[in-house]
């Protein structure tokens, strides 16, 4: 069983000292906020306590550089669900590599992953393109590395619940719904 307060802590005891950061069960929508006069350290606040939540909002900050990491929210724009069919495919394309980097988050902890489009509202957009090119970017990270931070709690996910260590591509396998229809 996935509990919240594992995840927190895993993440607080490779973060905290080193990067004055905290894992913070949000009420709301998710954000990042950085240290200030209020708050003397960073949060990542996730949304309503949803382990998939807190793994997705780790693996923006994972992304967001020392600069980036001084922002709120990183200094990233987000356009809310409700995207007509160019702003969902900039939305996509800046969420592969956290998408990806979330992915391997959820296999070190034997977590199920989903990519989300999060567009209810908007147009609508093959949902299993975008999986393809997340699986893509995973697979290359596994082949290239990931940066120091996220090789540390992928690391300490899978030491804490004891999923194959190091990880490879064949935790990621996974076939584009097209393909599998073609090979029948």
């Amino acid at each position: 069983m996935h509990q919240i307060a594992d995840l927190i802590s895993i993440f607080e005891s490779n973060f905290y000292q080193s990067h004055n950061t905290r894992l913070v069960k949000g009420e709301h929508e998710p954000v990042y906020m950085p240290a200030n006069e209020q708050t003397p350290y960073h949060q990542i606040i996730f949304a309503h306590g949803f382990y998939a939540s807190a793994l997705h909002e780790v693996a923006h900050w994972l992304v967001a550089g020392d600069k980036r990491r001084l922002l709120e929210d990183y200094g990233y724009w987000y356009c809310p669900d409700g995207r007509d069919k160019a702003q969902q495919a900039e939305f996509e394309s800046v969420e592969i590599k956290p998408q990806a980097i979330e992915w391997a988050l959820s296999v070190a902890a034997g977590f199920e992953f989903n990519v989300s489009v999060d567009n209810l509202n908007g147009e609508q957009t093959c949902r299993f393109d975008f999986q393809a090119r997340v699986h893509q970017q995973v697979l290359y990270l596994l082949s290239n590395g990931f940066n120091v931070r996220t090789h540390k709690l992928l690391k300490a996910l899978s030491e804490f619940y004891n999923t194959p260590w190091p990880m490879s591509a064949t935790q990621f396998a996974w076939q584009h719904p097209k393909e599998l229809k073609n090979a029948v």
